[in-house]
């Protein structure tokens, strides 16, 4: 049966970290990867742009949960991002503006240097939380929520594709 699980895996060593590190967006695009197995193994020559966004310190998390039912058959896989972006100014409003108004994509780089990308379906939808904080030492920035819906984990982009990726990075 092709759902039957055919893989184990071996003990992991300590030696993971977690959190994000960078945030790439991208305009929605359709088969923006290849995906074989888990892994992004190709990109799409349409995909042209990407806007790096850095992330510092705690606070920066993708989860994934995938929820399957026997009863319907199906399964579903809820990605959320949140990212904190120190700092306001009238640029990045203005961009933030648009992401909430679009169906943007995603890269998502992990502390351990894995590149996941998310919100390949249908794009991610995005909550915009500009804060100035109340005490001195309170977050002034942007917090970033984004909500994706898929069908299956997020892929890893493999090293062939990871180059690629960044050449497009604007």
């Amino acid at each position: 049966m092709a759902c039957d699980i055919s893989n184990g895996r071996a003990r992991a060593c300590k030696e993971g970290l977690g959190g994000a590190s960078t945030l790439y967006l991208y305009n929605e695009l359709a088969d923006a990867f290849t995906v074989l197995a888990g892994e992004a193994t190709d990109m799409n020559v349409l995909l042209t742009a990407a806007y790096a966004f850095p992330l510092e310190g705690d606070g920066n998390t993708l989860e994934q949960s995938m929820v399957s039912d026997r009863n319907t058959g199906t399964k579903v896989n809820t990605q959320t991002l949140t990212v904190m972006l120190k700092n306001m100014d009238a640029a990045t409003s203005a961009e933030f503006n648009l992401l909430a108004a679009g169906y943007p994509q995603a890269v998502v780089v992990d502390r351990n240097g894995n590149h996941h990308a998310i919100g390949l379906d249908d794009g991610i939808d995005f909550t915009v939380l500009a804060s100035t904080g109340g005490a001195k030492t309170d977050m002034n920035g942007y917090t970033l929520t984004g909500v994706a819906t898929t069908t299956d984990i997020a892929p890893l982009l493999s090293a062939t594709t990871v180059t690629a990726f960044e050449a497009v990075v604007i």
